[in-house]
């Protein structure tokens, strides 16, 4: 079976925002107040004070508002009131010894004991009677080789508990010292800044991954990884991206330099390798910060030690996190935003161990660090995106991790295409090991913003910043980069990559020949509603004028998309289907609060325990459909309506019993669906299944929607919060310029007979 994508599933939970202020919502019993403290009081001894006893929940919301604010705090009760009551719990954590953070965890689970366990003893009891005023003294002015011999004891908690006690100034000068390079290479190294191509394709078409290579590698760019989010986490579609991939690498010679990654599940990625040996290389997947919230990505630590101690080759794993994954997916846990990223830093730390005591060597293992995928119910500013992405670099770094950033924005935030540009050259100077790379700020496929080919051009020049060495020689080689790290004769000619692909090849052909070839293929992957940029601006790192300003118009009608809801027109043509609302009072309410488009009203609940009883359990399958982030892609009949025809038709040929009409829901969010196959199916025999047609947030180019495919028995219907996202399966993209919507509906009823099993076979 299909196991969808980190961000695949996130931005179907995704929410959008406004300039507007977010409400704290208080857990109960916390005082708003803080008491005045005692002279060199700490953080254990005032809570054990003013409670009469152990308090973890006041606990936890002190340690919480000792960060900079940010939404996802605030949204589930850990942010400071104000910024007195910031002040006054950082003074108390700045008192408190590293002993007591470690002896008072929030969050005690099987994966933080795991963490604990692996820490060098001696290393971390060095530093266990130092408070975090002098660990955070000691970080600013030590040298590296002095902060190296401790980061091995340094506990996660620790290193998440010291970064809340620094300013971004600060926090700045750490990571500009810390360097955790990748063995044998200079990707991670001081002076170098690298880039993850990601050459996502709506459709997984090969040309559309191969032609997005050729164009990094047209403006120099591309030295860390290609790294590709497949449509369809299927082995045999994941092989093809993978062999699409291995052969770029190959026919160029660089297999051994540059590895290659499709970021399936990582279960899916060890099938693949199973059934083509020799066809992966370096192996992916996104981790949480505890267990719970681990399982909803659909992953054990038990799970992921068993992958590492296999990683014997060249490289090894890629991991991703990104501040608020946790929380989203309802695992915040009482614990805040910074301590979950620096326990998945730890995650990432532990399994590196294995792999280097499986390889015998230093391991390939790095981490990238989505910030700001998600949407503003986790930060919303450019000022909070660039704090979350220094707290992150400081952790990473201090936990001996090569780390990179995806400084990112959805379309729903309050960041501009100029306000990224502001945030990678703040960030440049932290020395990440490597950014994201797009051919231009916009993915064809997840719909957000990321950083594009020619913003590395602009940071390396501007900052003094060098590609990894070696493939610096090969852009030399190409003639797109001169010696010097400058444009060289070759720069911007994607078609050039392409006819040196084709002489490697043995292609003899005339130029003039495979020129004209070039550009029809680039014309064909334009035409898929994919980028490619070509030339430049004004200045090697400026867009050439006509991209940039279809990028501008994508932008800009994002920003109306997300406000969007269903039309007359749509509700005309659904007039037989039972219409429910969430608990979203407005779109506004919907855009900035998670849990008000996941639950439905009263009224709704009610209606669908009156549908249950007038189907008196003679369907198996629902089809709900939700407005999501992007209604306009809902309201498009000419790909909706074809869409549920064939869909509807399919179903009946393979045996199944589908309601005859829809289910609509205005205002909601994936887990709303849930909700209804609960009440719809709960403690009916057999399996049954929801099947969630939501419209994804946009920003891509396409309005697309997907379908979130749900089919436990009746029994786990019967459970409530049961059901969740880590046994769906998803099909995404679906437009008529992307994933065509018969060949979705196809891949839909797949996909269901794969959870069905051989029940009706």
């Amino acid at each position: 079976t299909i196991t969808m994508l980190r961000r695949q599933f996130i931005r179907g939970l995704a929410n959008g925002g406004l300039s507007l202020a977010v409400a704290p919502l208080l857990l109960p019993g916390l005082p708003l107040d803080l008491e005045d403290i005692l002279a060199g009081e700490d953080l254990v001894s005032y809570v054990r004070r003013v409670s009469g006893g152990w308090d973890p929940g006041l606990y936890a919301r002190l340690v919480g508002a000792a960060n900079e604010p940010k939404e996802g705090d605030a949204l589930i009760g850990l942010a400071a009131t104000d910024k007195d009551h910031r002040g006054t719990a950082r003074a108390l954590l700045g008192n408190t010894t590293l002993r007591a953070v470690n002896a008072h965890p929030i969050l005690d689970d099987p994966m933080y004991r795991t963490l604990s366990a692996s820490l060098d003893e001696q290393a971390r009891e060095r530093t266990a009677d130092w408070t975090f005023a002098q660990l955070r003294t000691f970080l600013l002015d030590r040298p590296e080789e002095d902060i190296r011999e401790l980061m091995p004891g340094l506990s996660s908690d620790a290193i998440g508990c010291v970064v809340k006690l620094m300013t971004n100034e600060e926090l700045l000068q750490v990571s500009a010292k810390l360097f955790n390079p990748l063995p044998g290479t200079t990707i991670g190294a001081r002076g170098h800044l690298g880039a993850r191509v990601q050459p996502n394709s709506p459709t997984d078409h090969p040309d559309d991954i191969r032609w997005q290579v050729f164009n990094a590698w047209a403006y120099g760019v591309g030295d860390v990884l290609l790294g590709t989010n497949p449509v369809s986490s299927e082995p045999g579609q994941v092989h093809l991206v993978e062999e699409t991939l291995r052969d770029v690498l190959n026919t160029f010679a660089l297999e051994h330099t540059l590895p290659h990654c499709v970021l399936a599940h990582i279960d899916v990625q060890a099938e693949v390798e199973q059934r083509w040996p020799g066809s992966t290389a370096l192996w992916f997947q996104s981790i949480a910060g505890s267990d719970a919230a681990n399982a909803t990505f659909d992953v054990s630590v038990a799970r992921l030690e068993a992958h590492a101690d296999s990683r014997t080759g060249s490289y090894g794993l890629y991991f991703e996190t990104g501040q608020g994954a946790d929380f989203t997916n309802g695992h915040g846990q009482h614990m805040d935003m910074v301590l979950h990223e620096s326990r998945k830093y730890g995650l990432a730390r532990h399994l590196a161990h294995r792999v280097a005591a499986a390889c015998g060597r230093k391991p390939w293992v790095h981490v990238n660090d989505v910030a700001g995928f998600i949407g503003p119910e986790v930060f919303r500013t450019r000022e909070q995106l660039i704090r979350c992405c220094l707290e992150d670099l400081v952790m990473g770094k201090l936990h001996g991790l090569c780390i990179g950033l995806d400084v990112c924005s959805t379309l729903h935030m309050d960041v501009s295409l100029d306000d990224l540009d502001h945030c990678l050259d703040a960030l440049a100077p932290a020395q990440p090991a490597y950014l994201m790379a797009l051919p231009t700020k916009i993915d064809p496929m997840l719909g957000y913003l990321t950083t594009g080919f020619q913003d590395h051009v602009r940071l390396r020049q501007r900052h003094g910043l060098r590609v990894e060495d070696r493939m610096g020689r090969f852009f030399a080689q190409l003639g797109v980069l001169d010696a010097t790290g400058g444009a060289g004769p070759g720069f911007g000619d994607t078609v050039g990559v392409y006819m040196a692909y084709c002489r490697r090849k043995g292609d003899e052909r005339a130029d003039d020949l495979l020129r004209a070839e070039g550009m029809m293929h680039m014309k064909a992957v334009r035409e898929r509603g994919v980028f490619l940029t070509s030339g430049q601006g004004l200045e090697p790192w400026d867009l050439e004028p006509t991209i940039a300003q279809e990028v501008q118009h994508i932008y800009e009608d994002s920003k109306r998309s997300i406000w969007a809801e269903f039309d007359d027109a749509f509700r005309a043509a659904m007039p037989e289907s039972l219409l429910l609302q969430t608990r979203a009072v407005d779109r506004m309410d919907f855009i900035l609060h998670p849990a008000s488009g996941e639950t439905l009203s009263d009224a709704s609940i009610r209606a669908v325990r009156q549908q249950r009883k007038d189907q008196q359990g003679a369907f198996d399958v629902q089809i709900v459909l939700s407005d999501g982030l992007n209604a306009r892609a809902m309201n498009d009949g000419t790909q909706l309506a074809p869409y549920l025809g064939s869909l509807q038709h399919k179903l009946l040929q393979a045996g199944r019993r589908p309601a005859p009409h829809p289910v609509v829901v205005q205002r909601g969010r994936v887990r709303a669906g849930y909700r209804i196959g609960e009440e719809l199916f709960g403690g009916l025999p057999g399996r049954r299944a929801i099947l969630h047609v939501i419209g994804e947030r946009p920003g891509s180019g396409h309005r697309t929607f997907s379908v979130y495919i749900t089919a436990p028995d009746g029994s786990t219907w019967g459970i409530p919060g049961k059901v969740d996202h880590d046994i769906t399966r998803v099909v995404a993209g679906i437009a008529n310029t992307a994933l065509r919507p018969d060949q979705a509906a196809t891949t839909t009823v797949r996909l269901l007979d794969s959870l069905w099993g051989a029940e009706l076979k």
